[in-house]
């Protein structure tokens, strides 16, 4: 099958997206080009006035800063951000068919969870002890690991917090709460957690929980002798939880043990036509076979909001509002705007407005109902699909979601994000081919065939499923095949630095 020239997305909709390049006074699907326009970008299907309604995905993604002739690339030099967006939608949450396959290999914990990995975590309380964690983690991984080949490896949570802030407040239960959701991880077979010993982040905070209690051990550096010695103690700890975690074994699991983050950064044109949409079938699937997702990065879900909440039940429709009300007045107190959004290099890849841009992000959610809206790094108590609130910077994003219990991330990318975050495994899905090609050692799944091959979104979110799965089930994937992860732990900072 040929690819298409171009793609109209809603019948509504004023633009077309150009499928490859196209020069000025080439003629697709009836519409002569008025400008050289790039590959996904869009296309003007009407003439417009100044002040109309620019659509797409069947919404208000811009008002023409300008009149806009049939035919004229429609972009930033001609297209503002209206004064209002939607905020009614008629689209309600459906359900999924249930899949075939239900089951994974994975590691079940005393708790009731299931880890689709077995790393040690070697944690810090407090900036100041991050040196001496990656210190223990690589020395742990030389020595210990060739000992015990069933464990993924030592993986160093490292971050620039733990001091310099006040020991209550949204910032501190903040932190304390991501790194709580680490300690508990069940991708984590054990974890040693340390820290300095004047910090404001104290130990006495991460007492073992009724599973950890024989795989979780703490000290300060200050108690040990300092930094030579905190390492020599950690290996002296790390031992014992090793081979406990090196007998660990995967087995058959069902589906609903799987919590999946989503995450799309690096974004294109395309990511809302073809990864983010497969994806959200992928994610449907999942939700109908029992599991959970967790769509997150509220700043990119700012005018599509009411896509969401008209698929959820009205106390979760009212959380997602107070979200967005508490983001505007955020974002306002550090003058800035939930507008100064798409990135450069969305513009670049035929992204226009945050209005453009959220519509194709909030399609990694598929059509699952919405069942619950969660704080940053809230433990998710629930299956089905819900939401977390977070930034739009990914690895704040997903950090937040591992520790609110996320045992696999997939992350859609059109420009080439490239990312990873232990303990939990990164599956990256291209949005278009030609990336896919150009950086294969980063990506795992091609969701350009939905353009190039015709591939429909149920068939592709079907191939995303499947791929879930096996790597729950121990296959590896392209970050971490690199060894992304050991610097992708950035808790959310919020609050005064002292």
């Amino acid at each position: 099958m040929s690819a298409p020239d171009l793609i109209i997305l809603d019948p509504q909709d004023t633009v077309a997206v150009v499928l490859s390049d196209m020069a000025r006074g080439t003629t697709r699907a009836g519409l002569t080009a008025q400008d050289d326009i790039p590959r996904g970008h869009k296309i003007a299907r009407t003439a417009m006035s100044e002040g109309d309604a620019i659509v797409k995905y069947g919404q208000v993604m811009g008002v023409a800063a300008q009149d806009i002739a049939v035919g004229s690339h429609v972009h930033v030099h001609n297209c503002a951000l209206p004064r209002t967006h939607s905020d009614r939608s008629s689209v309600k949450g459906a359900a999924m068919p249930t899949p075939q396959r239900q089951s994974f290999q994975g590691y079940a914990r005393p708790d009731g969870r299931v880890g689709t990995r077995n790393f040690i975590g070697i944690m810090a309380s407090v900036n100041c002890s991050s040196t001496v964690c990656n210190a223990i983690a690589a020395e742990a991984n030389r020595t210990l690991l060739p000992k015990y080949p069933n464990i993924d490896g030592f993986a160093p949570i490292v971050h620039d917090q733990g001091c310099g802030m006040t020991n209550q407040g949204e910032g501190f239960d903040t932190l304390v709460r991501t790194l709580k959701g680490y300690r508990d991880h069940p991708n984590f077979g054990g974890v040693l957690i340390v820290g300095l010993g004047c910090e404001v982040n104290q130990l006495t905070l991460y007492k073992p929980t009724d599973w950890t209690q024989a795989r979780l051990k703490t000290f300060n550096i200050q108690e040990v002798g300092g930094s030579r010695s905190a390492v020599r103690r950690a290996l002296e700890l790390l031992e014992p939880i090793a081979a406990a975690a090196n007998d660990d074994q995967r087995s058959e699991q069902p589906v609903s043990k799987l919590v999946l983050g989503m995450q799309c950064g690096g974004s294109d044109g395309f990511s809302g036509i073809t990864a983010n949409p497969a994806l959200g079938v992928a994610s449907d699937l999942l939700v109908a076979a029992g599991g959970t997702s967790i769509l997150s990065e509220t700043p990119e879900i700012f005018g599509a909001e009411h896509l969401l909440i008209a698929r959820a039940d009205p106390q979760t429709g009212d959380k997602i509002r107070a979200m967005i009300d508490w983001w505007r007045d955020y974002v306002g107190k550090n003058g800035a705007s939930l507008d100064n959004n798409p990135s450069p290099g969305n513009k670049k890849g035929g992204l226009t407005t945050i209005l453009e841009k959220s519509l194709g992000a909030v399609a990694k959610g598929g059509l699952s109902p919405l069942v619950g809206a969660y704080a940053y790094a809230q433990p998710i108590d629930q299956t089905g699909f819900v939401y977390m609130d977070s930034p739009g910077y990914d690895p704040v994003a997903a950090t937040g979601q591992i520790a609110s219990g996320a045992n696999l991330i997939a992350f859609t990318t059109g420009r080439g994000s490239c990312f990873g975050a232990k303990p939990t495994p990164s599956i990256k899905l291209a949005s278009n081919s030609d990336l896919a090609r150009s950086m294969p050692e980063d990506i795992d799944i091609d969701c350009g065939g939905v353009i190039e091959a015709g591939t429909p979104l149920a068939e592709m979110g079907l191939r995303i499923y499947e791929v879930l799965l096996d790597v729950a089930s121990g296959r590896k994937t392209a970050s971490e095949e690199f060894g992304y992860g050991d610097n992708e732990f950035v808790p959310w900072k919020i609050g005064a630095v002292l």
